[in-house]
């Protein structure tokens, strides 16, 4: 069954993370991250002239931390915008450098795709617990003083980080729905190359006074890319990280990698600890979710390196989640 996976073509989306944008130990500067988005680009290439149908995603948090400190730095010259328009800035932003990466190397192939970025908004629920007690951290560390200012003059919650300092938190709701995705469904059945839901989404909830309106609030990108799937009636879900699989006991000296997991399997384990909320647990959660909810009859979750995304597919390496 692995080995036919690259032999059919199939829908897939992808939840571009970790070096896949921004590479371990680069500067995180916009030429940084073009040269990483090159590279992903190069993989993503090889699957669209497998024929493969290809519908993106991506995370943010860096590049929003630095629109926030943009913002913040700027806040006496300019007027500030708030988070829902971090999350939109970044979604254009990075979109318009993935699709030209993607369209520079499928020319230089010979082909003519025009990738599109969508920018794109999720509905969640006010009353999710996550929205009275955030969690979620985002932008700088600050110290004790300057955490101090921040909840005083700007009403943020702050927490502080051991050894590191103080950081500006937010709630991060579960998505509900995709507002654009009947139109995200129907470019992407129509054979588009597309970018949508960057950074989970620009996060809004519906008020019966003023209609849709965004909050203070981040949506995690694994989970809407999860949601995206389900929506489009994906096969595959293949979250890029920057680790080559999951693994039980994860930088014990009896980790154990694990190539082919169950979805039963994967919810126990994240039940018992074994993938933590701060890395590989919200992406575990995204697989389980698109395992129950997808009306495919055989659909398949991969978390992998970006680099190894064609090898996965193919289960010579990454870890496949199946129904069971």
């Amino acid at each position: 069954m692995h080995n036919s996976i690259m032999s059919r073509s199939r829908k897939i989306v992808v939840a571009l993370g970790g070096n896949a944008i921004s590479g371990f130990g680069d500067k995180g500067d916009i030429p940084s991250q073009f040269a990483s988005a090159r590279g992903t680009a190069a993989v993503l290439a090889d699957l669209i002239e497998g024929g493969h149908r290809l519908l993106i995603t991506h995370g943010n948090g860096p590049q929003v931390g630095n629109i926030l400190r943009r913002v913040e730095l700027s806040s006496h010259e300019v007027y500030p915008i708030d988070l829902g328009l971090c999350v939109a800035d970044s979604q254009a932003g990075m979109g318009y450098m993935i699709c030209q990466c993607i369209q520079n190397e499928l020319l230089q192939r010979g082909r003519d795709e025009r990738p599109a970025t969508i920018v794109t908004t999720v509905l969640f629920d006010r009353s999710d617990p996550h929205c009275t007690h955030p969690t979620k951290p985002i932008g700088i560390y600050y110290n004790a003083g300057q955490a101090q200012e921040h909840r005083v003059r700007d009403g943020w919650v702050m927490h502080e980080i051991p050894g590191r300092g103080f950081r500006r938190v937010v709630p991060s709701p579960a998505p509900k729905e995709i507002m654009e995705l009947p139109i995200i469904r129907r470019l992407f059945d129509a054979g588009e190359v597309l970018v949508a839901a960057g950074g989970g989404g620009i996060p809004v909830v519906y008020t019966e006074d003023w209609g849709y309106e965004g909050l203070e609030a981040v949506i995690d990108k694994d989970l809407t890319a999860a949601l995206l799937a389900v929506g489009v009636e994906a096969d595959t879900l293949a979250i890029l990280t920057d680790e080559e699989s999951v693994w039980l006991r994860y930088g014990r000296p009896d980790a154990e990698r694990l190539a082919r997991v169950t979805a039963g399997d994967a919810q126990r384990w994240l039940e018992a600890g074994e993938f933590p909320e701060g890395s590989m647990g919200p992406k575990v959660q995204a697989a389980i979710n698109f395992l129950r909810d997808s009306p495919r009859g055989d659909p398949t979750a991969i978390i992998t390196h970006a680099a190894k995304f064609a090898e996965a597919l193919t289960g010579k390496t990454g870890t496949t989640f199946v129904r069971g």
